[in-house]
């Protein structure tokens, strides 16, 4: 199976909401930031092939990598590019389903990506 390219979503000044999301995870909590972080590198080995429990299909092509530490449920919003391009869009903190205004905002954010990709792109070392 094809390694995916995973990219996180930015904005057009360069600042990227998930990192920004991450760098406070770093800071409260690295347990979460590990989990994360190993969910988002899961998605690069497996992309398209990658399902429960460690990722879920929300709706309009928006997925889910889904990560818990403890009692709290993490949850970074994605979506793919083509067939080997996935892009994190956005991550939340959660306790029942996802906000339905989260899954709106990674749909406008993956309408924006794929208008200019080269112009909303930032990656995270992994």
């Amino acid at each position: 199976m094809p390694r995916t390219t995973v990219y996180i979503y930015a904005e057009e000044s360069g600042e990227s909401p998930v990192l920004e999301w991450l760098k406070e995870l770093s800071q409260s909590n690295t347990r979460a930031l590990d989990a994360c972080i190993a969910r988002v590198r899961l998605l690069a080995m497996m992309g398209h092939e990658l399902r429960r429990p460690h990722a879920d299909m929300l709706r309009d092509g928006i997925y889910e990598l889904r990560a818990r530490v403890g009692n709290v449920n993490y949850r970074l919003l994605y979506f793919f590019h083509g067939k080997d391009i996935a892009v994190v869009a956005h991550g939340l903190t959660k306790e029942a389903k996802v906000p339905a205004r989260d899954i709106e905002r990674a749909i406008e954010r993956r309408r924006r990506y794929e208008q200019e990709p080269a112009k909303h792109r930032a990656t995270l070392d992994l």
